[in-house]
């Protein structure tokens, strides 16, 4: 049999996913029969429009149904080649492009391919949960730098310039954010890159997963095309997942140096060889086609932003602020902190405010400590409006059965 003995130490660094395992618990408590709405995954309710789905099952009758170059097929690499030009004014050959199995594969071959024992790695917090465990995994040590409300979840300069070292290897940078929907404006980021010039031992990973979705007319950038100077020092990393509605098929692309292009082919070609021929073939047509449908999406998700942020602020001990970007709500629980449920056990963290709401709600949602900011939950509002509209009634219903602690008597005696 298998003991934790036999297993390698490397996984004693890192814990399961939080998302993952609220949506495990979710998932028994609706195998016992209960009605559990799940606001802890972040995946759109939309299918994935009928163009890109109907290339799918092309590909299928056409028998691309067998092994690609390792990193991904011409014709794709080079339809990302033409969305980075279209979109982002970013010029890459197509030896510059790596394709994998979601952009979390993507990021974990780049790390990998970077990063030796001991070399820090700058995460701004609240991040994506993986980016840390990702660190670990290849021997990093990821540097934690908290961003709270109060700069609006935003890495300033003068917390970049503190906290980089000689040991300083890489930045992790995501906008719009993941838990937070926080999006980086231009300006912004040119003053982080004025700090990255200073310092050309620092590589950067720019997540841009949730490109398009963004509202209110907030306008996505990104840190390689406003800042020239860092472009050979930077990956890009996108994909299909958020804006296509495609989280299913599991395509996921860099575009970066061709040194370091070269050496993620060579690390997934030991892994999982090529993504899937028939997800490939799907991502070429959702690149090349036109996103007419992305408006109407862009329009459903943004009622139910605001109706969300509408019905937590309106509930005694939650507060939100409204996002410029991707679909979720970061929702500060510290007034609800010291409260007794009527079970009689009183919230100490944000993980009782999760299990709380959960048990008595049915609803999931994640722990911001998951994310590395405490007492937070991240809120998808990428379920169906009903539902959400129903989450956020049961929500504050449970709230409203909460009590103030009793105050301990501290009066010495005698």
């Amino acid at each position: 049999m298998l003991t934790m003995t036999t297993l390698a130490r490397r996984l004693s660094t890192i814990a399961p996913s939080a998302t993952i395992e609220i949506s495990r618990r979710a998932a028994e408590m609706r195998r016992e029969g209960l009605d559990i709405i799940s606001l802890s995954q972040g995946e759109p309710d939309f299918d994935t429009p009928a163009h890109i789905a109907h290339a799918g099952k092309r590909a299928i009758d056409e028998g691309q149904t067998r092994y690609t170059d390792v990193d991904g097929t011409p014709e794709l690499k080079q339809a990302i080649v033409a969305k980075f030009e279209r979109d982002n004014a970013l010029h890459y050959s197509t030896d510059q492009i790596s394709v994998g199995t979601g952009g979390k594969q993507v990021i974990f071959n780049a790390l990998m391919a970077l990063i030796d024992p001991d070399d820090e790695v700058i995460i701004p917090a609240p991040y994506w949960v993986s980016y840390p465990d990702m660190v670990r995994l290849t021997g990093g040590m990821p540097v934690i730098v908290e961003c709270g409300e109060a700069q609006h979840f935003r890495l300033t300069p003068e917390q970049l310039e503190a906290a980089i070292t000689p040991q300083t290897k890489c930045l992790i940078l995501n906008s719009p954010g993941n838990p937070t929907g926080t999006g980086y404006h231009r300006e912004e980021l040119i003053a982080l890159g004025e700090v990255l010039k200073r310092h050309p031992q620092v590589f950067v990973i720019s997540d841009d997963i949730y490109e398009y979705l963004a509202y209110d007319g907030w306008a996505f950038t990104t840190l390689a095309a406003v800042v020239p100077e860092l472009f050979e020092r930077t990956l890009t990393v996108n994909g299909v997942s958020k804006g296509y509605a495609m989280t299913g098929w599991r395509i996921g692309f860099g575009a970066g140096p061709k040194d370091l292009i070269r050496a993620m082919a060579m690390l997934q070609g030991q892994m999982t060889t090529n993504p899937s021929a028939i997800s490939q073939a799907a991502a070429v047509e959702a690149l090349n086609a036109p996103k007419d449908f992305l408006e109407e999406h862009l329009e459903i998700l943004r009622q139910r932003r605001d109706m969300c942020a509408a019905a937590i602020n309106a509930i005694d001990g939650l507060s939100c602020r409204v996002p410029e970007g991707a679909f979720y709500l970061f929702v500060s629980c510290q007034g609800l902190m010291g409260r007794r449920t009527p079970d009689g056990e009183v919230l100490e963290r944000d993980v009782d405010v999760a299990r709380f709401l959960l048990e008595t709600a049915h609803v999931a949602v994640v722990p911001g400590s998951a994310f590395g900011l405490a007492p937070w939950f991240r809120v998808s509002f990428a379920a169906a409006t009903e539902r959400l509209g129903e989450a956020c009634e049961r929500m504050a219903h449970a709230c409203q059965t909460l009590t103030a602690a009793p105050v301990t008597d501290q009066t010495p005696i005698g």
